[in-house]
């Protein structure tokens, strides 16, 4: 299910490799909606790393929820599964392939955090700073520097008096139409 509230959007998904490139693409497309095309890069990048988490950790399924919510000045954008272990950000080697993500998360994010969502549960969130929406004032008119010329009328006219035409002058007078088709 996909909803698209005017500052809200949320896409509920099994968290298997083929559908995070879809949630990607969406998360993508409703920052593009929102004018937000600054936020898509990092955006796109922590919604991955936090669908790739569910993928490979989650338990007892990989059904989730990804929000992400537009607030005043600032985006934040949350993954909610059915496992209600929280992560656990791990020191991982420089040159490491896996347990990083959580560390990328922190690093392309303003905040970021996960809480328990009730028994079975658990949320994993991120911030990203919306920038300033830049207020457009319309454009003003030029200013006359010359005074309007005054408007001009048409002159007026008389009306013509009726003048008799010869036959041969006057046009033939129409005839009614017919159809083919009777009644």
């Amino acid at each position: 299910m996909i909803s698209y509230p005017s500052r809200h959007c949320t896409v509920e998904l099994q968290a298997l490799p083929s559908r995070i490139g879809q949630v990607r693409r969406i998360v993508s497309a409703q920052l593009r909606y929102w004018h937000l095309d600054a936020l898509i890069d990092r955006a796109a990048l922590g919604v991955t790393e936090l669908l790739t988490n569910v993928h490979r950790h989650a338990q007892p399924d990989k059904m989730c929820t990804v929000e992400i919510e537009l607030l005043l000045d600032r985006l934040k954008v949350s993954v909610r599964d059915h496992d209600p272990r929280l992560p656990v950000v791990e020191d991982a080697a420089s040159l490491a392939t896996c347990g990083r993500g959580l560390a990328m998360v922190a690093a392309v994010s303003e905040s970021w955090g996960a809480r328990p969502d009730g028994d079975q549960g658990k949320v994993v969130w991120f911030t990203l700073p919306a920038p300033t929406p830049t207020r457009r004032t319309p454009a003003r008119p030029p200013l006359l520097t010359t005074p309007e010329a005054p408007v001009r009328r048409f002159p007026e006219v008389e009306p013509v008096a009726h003048v008799e035409r010869p036959a041969d002058a006057r046009r033939p007078t129409p005839t009614p139409a017919r159809s083919a088709v009777p009644g």
